[in-house]
C-alpha cells in the first residue's frame, strides 16, 4: 500500500510576538526570505556605488572618486551589517517586524540615490552634498532605533544593551543631520564624518562589552556575510559584461573579446573561491570573541569586491576609448583592490583562527607578485585584455594553495557568544 500523502497546512500567520532573542544555538538556522530580499536594495546600492567609482577614475578624478567611494561604501555597509546583527539576534518574522524591516529597506534605497551627489560634489570641490544620502541613512537607522527599543521592552535580561544600542544610534543621526548643513572643504567635512563614524562604531562596543551580550548566532552570521558577498562579486559580472560589451562593440569577436570574458569570469570566480577558505562559521562558534573584528572587518573585504568590478568598468571605458587614463593606470584600477582584498582575507584568517605561518605569508607574497607582473607587463606594453588576465595569478595562488595544501585551522576551542557589532 502506498503511504498516505502528507497533509498541507496553511502557511503560520504573522501576528505580534514577544522580542525575547532567538537561540544562539538553534539547528539548522539559515538566511529567511525576508533578510535575502533586504539583500537586494544592496545590490542596488552597490551598483551606483560601483559606477559612479569608474566614471570619476576614467575622467582622472582619482582622489574624489576614492573620498566618494570610501564614504558610500561605509555607509552601504554599516546599513547592512546592523540589521544583519540585529535579525541574528531578534528576528520575530511578525507583521510589525516585516514593516519595520521594509521602512529600513526605503531608507537603503534613499541612501543608494544619494550616492550619485556625493561623487559628483567632492569631484567639484564643493561643499560633499550629502542630502539625500543622509536622509536615506537616518530613516533606516531610526527604524533600527524601533527594533532596539521594542527588543529593550520585551527582553529585561538585556534592556539595558538594547538602550544603549538606541540611544547611541540616535546620537549619532542627530549628528549626521547636523552634517547635512556643514557647507565647508572636503577635508574638514571628512574630518566632522570621522568623528561620526567612531560614534557609530563606540555603541556596539560599549553596548556589548559592558551592558550585556546579545544572542546572535555564528552559524548563521557567517552564512549573512558570505551572501552579501556574492551579492557584491555581481558588481564583477557586471564589469566583465561591460568589458566585454566595450571589445565586441569595436572590434567584434576576437581573441581580446574571448580573452577579456575570460579574465573577468575567472576572476570573480577566484574571489569568490578565496572567500571561501576562511573557515567562518566554526571559527566564530569556536571563538565568539572575534566577532566585532569579523564584523567591521568586511567593511573593507566588501569594499574591495565593488571596487574591483568598478576596475572592470573602468577598463571598459578605457577599450571605448573615453577615458583619461593610461592602460596602467587602468589595470592599476583592478589590480589594486585586487591586492587589497587578497591581504584582507588572510588577515580575517588570521584573526579568527589565531594564525599566520610562512605557508600563508608565501601565498600571499607571490599573490602580489602575480598583480606586480600584471602591472608591469601592461607598463611594457602588453594589450590590457592580457593585462586583465595576468590580474588572474593573485587568487590562482590562493586556489591553488589551499586546494594543494590547505590551511592551518588553528586551535579552536570554547562555545557560547561573546561581543557582537
Amino acid at each position: 500500500m502506498s503511504e498516505p500523502e502528507p497533509a498541507v497546512t496553511a502557511a503560520p500567520s504573522h501576528r505580534l510576538r514577544r522580542m525575547t532573542g532567538r537561540d544562539p544555538h538553534e539547528q539548522n538556522r539559515v538566511a529567511t526570505p525576508l533578510e535575502l530580499l533586504f539583500d537586494l536594495t544592496f545590490v542596488i546600492a552597490f551598483g551606483l556605488s560601483a559606477a559612479q567609482l569608474a566614471d570619476l577614475l576614467a575622467d582622472g578624478h582619482v582622489g574624489a572618486a576614492v573620498a566618494g567611494f570610501a564614504f558610500s561604501t561605509f555607509g552601504v555597509s554599516w546599513a547592512w551589517i546592523n540589521f544583519s546583527w540585529f535579525a541574528s539576534a531578534y528576528d520575530t518574522d511578525d507583521w510589525l517586524y516585516r514593516l519595520t524591516t521594509m521602512l529600513q529597506m526605503i531608507g537603503v534605497i534613499v541612501l543608494a540615490l544619494g550616492i550619485p551627489p556625493i561623487y559628483s560634489s567632492i569631484a567639484a570641490g564643493e561643499h560633499v552634498d550629502n542630502r539625500i544620502a543622509v536622509a536615506g541613512y537616518v530613516v533606516m537607522r531610526l527604524a533600527m532605533v524601533a527594533q532596539w527599543l521594542r527588543a529593550a521592552a520585551a527582553d529585561p535580561a538585556r534592556r539595558r544593551t538594547c538602550v544603549t544600542y538606541a540611544v547611541t544610534i540616535t546620537v549619532a543621526q542627530i549628528g549626521w543631520i547636523a552634517a547635512i548643513f556643514v557647507h565647508t572643504s572636503v577635508p574638514a567635512t571628512f574630518t566632522v564624518y570621522a568623528v561620526l563614524v567612531l560614534v557609530e562604531f563606540a555603541g556596539p562596543w560599549y553596548a556589548e562589552r559592558f551592558r550585556g551580550i546579545t544572542p546572535w548566532h555564528p552559524h548563521h552570521i557567517a552564512e549573512r556575510y558570505s551572501l552579501l558577498v556574492i551579492i557584491a562579486l555581481g558588481e564583477g559580472v557586471v564589469g566583465t559584461v561591460a568589458t566585454l560589451s566595450a571589445v565586441v562593440g569595436e572590434h567584434g569577436w576576437t581573441l581580446d573579446a574571448a580573452l577579456v570574458a575570460l579574465a573577468g569570469m575567472a576572476l570573480t570566480f577566484g574571489l569568490w573561491w578565496t572567500y571561501f577558505v576562511v573557515p567562518a562559521a566554526p571559527a566564530l562558534h569556536a571563538r565568539p570573541e572575534r566577532a566585532f573584528g569579523f564584523g567591521y572587518g568586511h567593511i573593507v573585504i566588501f569594499g574591495a569586491i565593488v571596487a574591483t568590478g568598478a576596475g572592470l568598468h573602468t577598463a571598459a571605458i578605457y577599450l571605448e576609448g573615453h577615458s583619461r587614463l593610461s592602460a596602467t593606470q587602468t589595470l592599476l584600477a583592478v589590480a589594486v583592490p585586487v591586492g587589497v582584498y587578497i591581504l584582507a582575507i588572510f588577515a580575517m584568517y588570521a584573526y579568527l583562527v589565531g594564525t599566520f605561518d610562512r605557508a600563508h605569508l608565501a601565498m600571499v607574497s607571490a599573490s602580489m607578485a602575480g598583480l606586480a607582473a600584471a602591472v608591469g607587463a601592461t607598463a611594457a606594453g602588453a594589450p590590457m585584455p592580457v593585462g586583465l588576465l595576468l590580474v588572474n595569478l593573485a587568487p590562482l595562488v590562493v586556489v591553488v594553495g589551499y586546494e594543494l595544501g590547505g590551511l592551518h585551522t588553528g586551535s579552536q576551542s570554547g562555545d557560547g557568544a561573546a561581543s557582537a557589532p
